[in-house]
């Protein structure tokens, strides 16, 4: 062979070597990782890229359990046809299938029937009945977003499975805490105004469709769940027609509402919340509703879970925060063993063809009790020991 072409050949080889090599070094065909990629394809241990779209992550007894939305392939694979997957990993880097926590049924008529909405899927564990509660969005099959309603199952082991046990609209027949006595005396409905204009805006504020649901129970859409240093639970969503977030407090079990809950930002138009608390401070991280598009992110500050609760605007910074670079919140995780440390947890989503959807973890790290989250190619939780 002309000496000329095998060093050619034996220079190309070492380049595709290195090729292979950085590869290898972001994927996880041997089930190992060790930073986070924002925005790449995620690959379990098997070498699957990650199914648990708007998720929320469990710690129990040294394990990190991802819980999310199964997505599948094309413009139907937004409605759930598996239902909620999870994860479990010891590091947050590499993650294992433990399969589906929550099953769909073939049900016709059923709440979570084949081809239903589940959105947003949170867990928590409660220590005084053993059980593992799960809380998610639910839209009826066949009715698109009009139901707005939230369900509950519970297991006995984190990984399930998980059993239904309702859906419903909550707080019905109660007011929220900080409404004012004058608003419920009020009669006017939603026909007296036209969508949209300066009156209408005003009467939402003064709770035209808390009155509208008071009897049936309050919209749900977008959901978190925070569980607080005392051990009480909260569940946060849209509610309103996305127009008023609503923070309401959990029964002992995790299993129903107490019908204590409040509103906050009236019109807001809010959506997305993660809820996480540092310093003795509780925080949110929010969207605003501009459907599948990515915007600026929104971050609040209260001293008390329920509020009054204040604006701190786009907890984003750089280059592309004007759309939370491309994402948008379903979690704030705080990170086990390091004070004060926090992900942002964030979902790229894809509606055309919804299983390609990729995930936006961040750090964040919080400037004069403001939380700020800056964007990385690729980092590592050595981060939070500068």
């Amino acid at each position: 062979m002309n000496n000329s072409i095998y060093l050619s050949l034996k220079k190309l080889s070492f380049l595709l070597l290195i090729s292979l090599l950085v590869a290898c070094s972001h994927s996880s065909e041997k089930g190992y990782y060790s930073s986070f990629i924002p925005g790449e394809l995620w690959f379990d241990t098997d070498s699957v890229h990650i199914n648990a779209h708007g998720g929320g992550i469990l710690f129990h007894e040294g394990v990190y359990y991802w819980f999310g939305e199964f997505k599948t392939a094309g413009r139907g694979g937004n409605t759930a046809l598996v239902g909620v997957q999870v994860y479990s990993s010891t590091d947050l880097y590499n993650w294992k299938n433990e399969g589906t926590a929550l099953e769909v049924v073939d049900v016709v008529g059923h709440d979570i029937e084949r081809g239903s909405v589940i959105e947003r899927p949170k867990v928590l564990y409660n220590k005084k009945t053993g059980k593992f509660v799960m809380w998610f969005h639910l839209e009826l099959k066949g009715q698109g977003y009009s139901a707005a309603r939230t369900a509950v199952a519970v297991a006995d082991h984190v990984t399930g499975p998980y059993v239904f046990i309702e859906s419903l609209r909550p707080n019905a027949g109660h007011w929220p805490m900080n409404f004012e006595q004058e608003f419920k005396e009020l009669t006017e409905t939603i026909d007296d105004y036209e969508w949209w204009t300066p009156d209408w805006e005003e009467a939402v504020h003064k709770g035209l469709f808390i009155r509208r649901d008071f009897e049936g129970g309050q919209m749900a859409r977008d959901m978190t769940l925070f569980l607080d240093d005392d051990g009480t639970a909260y569940h946060i969503f849209s509610s309103e027609e996305n127009l008023t977030l609503h923070i309401a407090e959990l029964s002992e079990d995790f299993l129903s509402h107490t019908g204590r809950y409040t509103r906050i930002f009236p019109v807001g138009h809010n959506e997305a919340p993660a809820v996480f608390k540092h310093n003795g401070l509780y925080y949110m991280i929010a969207s605003g509703c501009t459907g599948w598009e990515p915007n600026a992110a929104r971050s609040f500050v209260a001293e008390d879970v329920f509020g009054p609760w204040t604006a701190l605007g786009n907890p984003c910074v750089g280059a592309g925060a004007e759309i939370t670079f491309e994402s948008q919140s379903t979690f704030v995780l705080p990170v086990q063993g390091k004070e004060g440390a926090f992900i942002y947890m964030g979902d790229r989503w894809r509606p055309r063809n919804p299983i390609d959807g990729r995930y936006v973890w961040l750090p964040i790290v919080f400037k004069n009790d403001r939380p700020i989250i800056e964007w990385y190619d690729e980092w590592d939780l050595s981060i939070f020991d500068k």
